[in-house]
């Protein structure tokens, strides 16, 4: 929802003290009221989330409660107008699909396709490491986990050709991760393992460290698929995810990342009743306020979400959102992968104001025929995140790519903000 101010920016003066209590301070004084921009900037400017710019937009005579970017005033102003006026939902990011993915070995490959030519097929995908992915200007990422508490479990796959290998089958470093306890980042644990960051608090690291170094990204966010399906011969048997389980992925996210570094259901909910209430009336943070932060969100079946709450009303204490139906009290995010035959039921969550993943492509079938309509209809749907393996074309398909137009990272939500960017960059 749109907020409205009567105050402007030249109003603030920064606060002596630039601590992130200040922010937090303010943050939650606000939950339940629509401050003025001034004191939302006043927060912003406090822990330096505004970049120069919008710290010269500080000083200016910036019209902030102006309807659009290209009303606020100079260029220092658009920027500063599109932080405190933009929400989470009014963006629209691009992102990947297993995006830690590295291509099979063609040997291996070759012996897949040999027994299952349109299953090979879609697993024929591989992707960048996840720093170059973000360098690309990728704000979503996805994360396929294995549980393995005790260290080892995965260290002997039975690879394509089902005949093992004499030694694990990754460089010596990521070999000596895999001995260790904790979460497994892979597609498929048997045959299609090979990441480019075997464990999950590995990825995590590499996106916690990009972020830092970057402050002004705009949210990242990441995808969790919990995988515990049933494996090929030869393989062990995965581990069956649950509450406990699930307690354990939380930890792991918050070992790597503080809490100021995220984006939690709780933070959202406030003192709403519950989630789905608080998303609905539009309590996302500002951009500014999101600037720099990771959303985490748990993409999965009904059974496994229903663990993954338990007994709580929404979220409360978990580090995830999660995918529900849009009337659930825990809606805050939802996963709808089809946006042809979703594009309204997509564009109805937005407008409600949840956040939305779909995918511009799927099982390569787009790549191959440079097939733009699912891309088209990803875009047009409002979809806050749009997946793709494609963000680059591949060589061997063709010129498919999912980008925006002139290359842009982020864009103003075309179902809830399509006309409130006016052309000014959002990163």
């Amino acid at each position: 929802m749109p907020h409205t101010n009567n105050m402007r920016a030249q109003t603030l003066s920064p606060p002596a003290d630039i601590g992130g209590e200040i922010f937090a301070t303010f943050f939650r004084s606000a939950r339940h009221s629509r401050r003025s921009v001034a004191g939302f900037s006043g927060a912003l400017l406090a822990i330096g989330t505004l970049s120069s710019p919008c710290l010269a937009a500080a000083k200016t005579d910036c019209n902030l409660s102006a309807t659009s970017a290209a009303q606020a005033g100079d260029s220092a102003c658009s920027r500063a107008w599109i932080d405190a006026n933009l929400r989470l939902d009014d963006i629209q990011v691009i992102g990947t699909h297993n995006s830690y993915k590295q291509r099979m070995p063609p040997e291996e490959f070759t012996a897949h396709h040999a027994l299952d030519a349109h299953g090979a097929d879609t697993l024929d995908y591989g992707h960048r490491p996840l720093d170059e992915q973000l360098d690309a200007g990728m704000r979503e990422l996805e994360l396929d986990v294995w549980d393995d508490p005790q260290g080892g479990r995965w260290l002997h796959p039975p690879g394509a050709l089902r005949q093992g290998f004499s030694s694990p089958p990754w460089p010596p470093a990521q070999a000596e991760q895999m001995t260790k306890p904790g979460f497994k980042v892979m597609h498929l644990a048997d045959i299609d393992f090979r990441s480019t960051c075997m464990t999950f608090a590995a990825c995590l690291s590499i996106i916690r460290d990009w972020s830092t170094a970057h402050p002004r990204h705009a949210p990242i966010t990441i995808l969790i698929n919990a995988k515990d399906g049933k494996l090929g011969p030869g393989s062990v048997a995965a581990l069956k995810f649950d509450e406990a389980a699930f307690d354990r992925l939380d930890a792991e996210i918050r070992s790597v990342f503080q809490p100021a570094q995220l984006i939690t259901p709780g933070d959202i909910q406030g003192k709403f009743p519950t989630l789905r209430d608080a998303a609905r009336a539009g309590h996302w943070p500002t951009l500014g306020q999101a600037r720099g932060r990771i959303l985490f969100a748990l993409d999965e079946s009904d059974d496994k979400i229903a663990l993954y709450r338990g007994a709580r009303k929404s979220l409360e204490g978990r580090a995830m959102f999660a995918t529900v139906k849009e009337d659930s009290p825990a809606a805050g995010y939802i996963t709808l992968n089809d946006p042809i035959a979703d594009q309204g039921r997509i564009r109805t969550a937005v407008s409600a104001g949840l956040l939305v993943r779909t995918r511009a492509d799927a099982d390569t079938f787009e790549a191959r025929r440079n097939d733009t309509a699912r891309r088209e209809a990803a875009f047009a749907s409002g979809a806050q995140f749009v997946s793709t393996d494609y963000f680059e074309p591949d060589p061997r398909f063709g010129p498919y790519r999912v980008r925006f137009d002139g290359g842009a990272i982020a864009r103003c939500n075309p179902v809830r903000a399509a006309a409130k960017c006016a052309g000014v960059p959002i990163e």
